[in-house]
């Protein structure tokens, strides 16, 4: 027979632990699925999630990264609401709640895109780069952003990922080309300088 001040311990112990299941299956719902996106950094990443750099030495330990400054794009890496970097898997992924990234990337863009209208139909630049410098310029993009004039990763804007200072608040297209062709042409010479000083570093 149980007395009752055992009683009542027993149905605090029991009642904790029931807390103790509730609060684990709260904290595994807000797990979320990271897909590196072309623009992306490991600190660019640890930005989204915990506003500061404190996340990249495990995004980059947990994930074998040899080079904090090389991530692929497409490469997943999931993140647990407490802050915990897993590298993604079929186990680790069933076991989490899957938050969709490329919905804020959506957003982002989308509120980036009226701003960009308007400052497109009030200005025009047509870049001088063609042929092998053209072909340089596009592969920069490519790997940049995807092509998307949208894109954002903390301050760097848009489809060439220029510091928003260069930008002087205007990140309209027109805007962009003309500030990339001037930052290439200020620091590499050519866009296959540019080119040739990503691949050796993953950056321009």
């Amino acid at each position: 027979m149980i007395s009752k001040k055992n009683f009542a311990k027993v149905s605090a112990t029991l009642g904790a632990v029931a807390l103790g299941v509730s609060v684990t299956a709260t904290a595994a719902n807000a797990d979320t699925i990271y897909t590196v996106q072309s623009g992306d950094t490991l600190s660019g990443i640890s930005y989204k999630f915990a506003k500061d750099n404190s996340m990249v030495n495990d995004l980059a330990k947990k994930n074998n990264i040899q080079d904090i400054n090389k991530i692929y794009v497409g490469q997943k890496l999931i993140i647990k609401s407490d802050g915990e970097i897993q590298e993604y898997n079929a186990q680790n992924a069933a076991n989490a709640n899957v938050a969709d990234n490329n919905t804020q990337a959506t957003q982002q863009a989308t509120q980036a895109q009226p701003q960009q209208a308007q400052s497109q139909a009030s200005q025009s630049y047509t870049s001088n780069a063609s042929g092998s410098e053209a072909a340089a310029k596009a592969w920069i993009a490519a790997r940049e952003s995807g092509g998307n004039y949208g894109a954002t990763n903390g301050q760097y804007i848009g489809k060439y990922q220029l510091s928003a200072s260069y930008l002087n608040g205007d990140y309209s297209a027109a805007n962009q080309e003309r500030v990339a062709d001037q930052y290439v042409a200020s620091r590499y010479g050519s866009w296959q300088n540019a080119q040739a000083h990503w691949q050796a570093n993953g950056w321009y």
